[in-house]
Formats: C-alpha cells, sequence, structure tokens
C-alpha cells in the first residue's frame, strides 16, 4: 500500500514538471509564429558596437593606438646631399633660363649660354651628383657684385637688394631710389666702372659672385675668374618677349628664396599687356631714335624689344625693315630714316642718350630736317624718362604708357616712363 502511494506523488510530481515547462516555451498571446515576424526578446545587456572587441577603452585603448603608430608611422626622407626631381617652374614667356625644383630644397637652374647654378638650402650639404660645372651658391646668397642696372632693379623688386653689396655704378647713375639710397648710406659700394673695376676692393668684399650683363668684356672675365669669383651672365636682352625679361625675376627669386615676390612683380606686369590686348590695334605708328653729339643717328631695330613693346601697346613700328630680326639699334643716315618715318604718327626720342633736350627747338638742333615729319608738327614727339633703360621690372607699366600716348589726349599726369617735348 505505501509502494503504492510513493508512485502516484512521483506520477504527480513528473506532470507538474512537464506542464511547468510548457507554459515557459509558449507563444506570447496573439503572435504570429513565423520567423519573419517573430517579437525579439528585450535585451537589456549594454549596448555594444561592431568595433568593441578591437578597440579596448581606457589605459588599454591608448596603449594600443600608440603600439600601431609605433609600427605604421612613415619616417620622414632625408634628401641631404641628394638630387631628387620634384617639379619645374612653370614660365610664361622665358626661354633663355629654366628651373627645376628638387627634395629638400635644392634648385637647379640652366641658362642659355650653358650656365648652370645649384642652389643649396642652408644646412644641407652639395649632392654627389650635382652636375660638375655647376656655380654652386650656399642660401643665404649675400655679399654679391652685380654689374647690370635692370638686373639691380629686378632684384630690388623682389626685395633682395640687401644681398647686393657691390656695384659698377656710382650713386649719380642711379635712378631708382633704393639703390641710390644704399650707396649714399654705404651697404652698397661702388667699385669702378665695369669694364675695369676695383679687383683690390673685389676681393677685401670677399664678394664669390657676380653677374654681369653681355658687357662683359674678356679681360675682366679672366681677372675675375683669376680671383676666384663665380661670373653669371643675364641672358634676358636675348629674350624675344619683352615680358621675358620681366620674368626673369623669377631666377633671382629662386636664387634668393623669393619666389612669391617674383611671381608678383610679372603677374602686375603682365596684366597690363593683357588688358591692352582686349582693345583693337590703333594702327598708329611710332619711330623710335636718339641722335649723338656728333650727329649720328639710331634708330631701333624692327625685332628689338622696344619696337615689340609699341606692338604690344596696339600700334606698329614705323621701321618694320630696319634689322629685321635682331635686337638694339641701327645707325641710319638722316635722310633715309626721314623718308622711311616722314609720315609715322608719334616719335619716342631715347632722351638720355640723345643730348637731353628739353624742347622741340633744342630736338630740331640736332636734325633740322626732321622738323617735316608728321610728329614733329602734331606735337606728337615723346621722350623716354632717365629711369627708362634702368627699370626692367616695370615693363608691362612702360606697355601702358605706349598706349596710353596712343589713345589718349596726351595728358602728361597719367604717365610714368614718357613725357612730351614741347
Amino acid at each position: 500500500m505505501k509502494r503504492k502511494i510513493l508512485s502516484l506523488l512521483l506520477a504527480a510530481l513528473t506532470l507538474v514538471t512537464v506542464l511547468a515547462a510548457c507554459r515557459n516555451e509558449a507563444p506570447t498571446p496573439g503572435a504570429d509564429s513565423g520567423a519573419g515576424n517573430a517579437a525579439p526578446a528585450p535585451d537589456n545587456s549594454p549596448a555594444q558596437t561592431p568595433d568593441d572587441d578591437a578597440q579596448p577603452s581606457g589605459e588599454d585603448a591608448g596603449t594600443a593606438s600608440s603600439g600601431e603608430n609605433d609600427v605604421s608611422q612613415p619616417t620622414e626622407e632625408n634628401y641631404d646631399g641628394r638630387l631628387v626631381f620634384d617639379h619645374a617652374m612653370e614660365l610664361s614667356y622665358a626661354k633663355c633660363f629654366s628651373l627645376d625644383y628638387y627634395k629638400g630644397g635644392y634648385k637647379l637652374a640652366s641658362l642659355s649660354d650653358g650656365t648652370k647654378i645649384l642652389v643649396v638650402p642652408e644646412n644641407m650639404s652639395v649632392p654627389a651628383d650635382a652636375p660638375e660645372d655647376a656655380i654652386v651658391l650656399r642660401q643665404p646668397v649675400s655679399n654679391i657684385m652685380v654689374s647690370s642696372t635692370p638686373v639691380t632693379s629686378l632684384i630690388n623688386a623682389i626685395g633682395a637688394l640687401d644681398a647686393i653689396s657691390l656695384t659698377t655704378y656710382d650713386a649719380d647713375s642711379w635712378y631708382i631710389d633704393e639703390v641710390k639710397e644704399a650707396i649714399l648710406d654705404g651697404s652698397l659700394t661702388y667699385v669702378g666702372d665695369y669694364k675695369a673695376p676695383d679687383y683690390e676692393q673685389i676681393t677685401a668684399a670677399g664678394t664669390a659672385l657676380a653677374i654681369y650683363s653681355a658687357m662683359l668684356t674678356e679681360d675682366v672675365a679672366a681677372q675675375l675668374d683669376a680671383l676666384g669669383v663665380d661670373v653669371v651672365l643675364d641672358c634676358s636682352a636675348q629674350e624675344e618677349h619683352p615680358l621675358a625679361r620681366v620674368e626673369w625675376a623669377k631666377l633671382y627669386g629662386a636664387i634668393f628664396n623669393k619666389e612669391a615676390e617674383a611671381e608678383e612683380v610679372f603677374n602686375t606686369q603682365a596684366a597690363f599687356v593683357d588688358e591692352i590686348a582686349k582693345a583693337e590695334n590703333t594702327g598708329k605708328t611710332v619711330a623710335i631714335f636718339y641722335i649723338t653729339s656728333n650727329g649720328s643717328l639710331y634708330a631701333r631695330n624692327a625685332d628689338d624689344y622696344m619696337a615689340k613693346m609699341v606692338d604690344l601697346a596696339g600700334g606698329r613700328y614705323a621701321l618694320p625693315d630696319v634689322g629685321a630680326g635682331e635686337s638694339g639699334t641701327a645707325k641710319m643716315e638722316l635722310e633715309a630714316f626721314y623718308d622711311g618715318t616722314k609720315d609715322a604718327d608719334y616719335i619716342i626720342y631715347i632722351w638720355s642718350v640723345g643730348g637731353k633736350p628739353e624742347t622741340v627747338d633744342a630736338f630740331l638742333e640736332r636734325a633740322g630736317i626732321l622738323a617735316d615729319m608728321k610728329a614733329v608738327r602734331e606735337g606728337n614727339v615723346w621722350c623716354t624718362t632717365p629711369d627708362f633703360f634702368q627699370i626692367q621690372d616695370t615693363i608691362g607699366s612702360m606697355v601702358n604708357d605706349i598706349h596710353l600716348m596712343l589713345t589718349s589726349d596726351g595728358s602728361e599726369d597719367s604717365f610714368t616712363y614718357l613725357w612730351r617735348l614741347k
């Protein structure tokens, strides 16, 4: 009997356990049994991003991140003593020089006469693979001699005049105020004429670089070479386009680390020419010349940069067949010049080397035959200012003056580099 009762109790307990289990597994009333719409059970566990396992927080995170940086952070490459090409300087008009930039700040210029200039950044060594014949300039470049007024004007325009310590033109020869003042205050020293400079002064100054124009004579070049002075010939006068002469400011900008200033100088002058190019050509003709004290007349050649400046200004040069293909000037007989220019609308007289006349009458004292020229009869005899041939950094502004001469009423208040003889 006891065994029977015990069996019944065990069966009842088993039944209760089964029913309880079935109740816990039963779906929520009203829920669909499809898997796609099953309501998820609430999850009260902390939210966790997919990357939580890979990116520990707190101190562990900092340690792990630091470890990654130590492994993956690239080290900066050292270009000291190596020439690794980076890019070439962009030039708009200049053809007589080019300049390449290399990693680490090295620069290599090549001039049309074959000269190479290697600019070495401060605290960097000369690359072993540098051209053997290159002139090496270590920055900062200073204490140089410049025997060219146009080059000095470019260097002054980019704010590097203090790099020049010697000049072959005295204070009275200069029309650039900053240069004249530098000579007078002693920061720029006159060392004699460019044909016969004072070599003892050059040696005492410790100058290692001289920049000359094409007027450098062979004997001066030989003397400077014997003193260990490197000579760079500025070839800007050989450029075809007038604005290319201004663009040489970029070469000097690279030498003195004044690239931004040089770019601004060039862009300012190019803007004058670009604006004038929007207007129609006036068709008016211009003769450019001067007469020496002994009566010799020199006219600008047809392919000289001044003749091209007339074209850029919206005019035409009056002597298109004189010295075609050449720059500079051509000596002409007065009668031949008169025959070719008697109908020219304007005269631009090179005042600084032509006797410096102050009136039309003084101008005609040198060549009375010119009185019958159209330009003289109509009062269109214009002169260049004394600084016209010293300043190369403002050629665009000079072109603009010629354009104003051709198109305006001639009010002298608006001119900078030209003035009218009366």
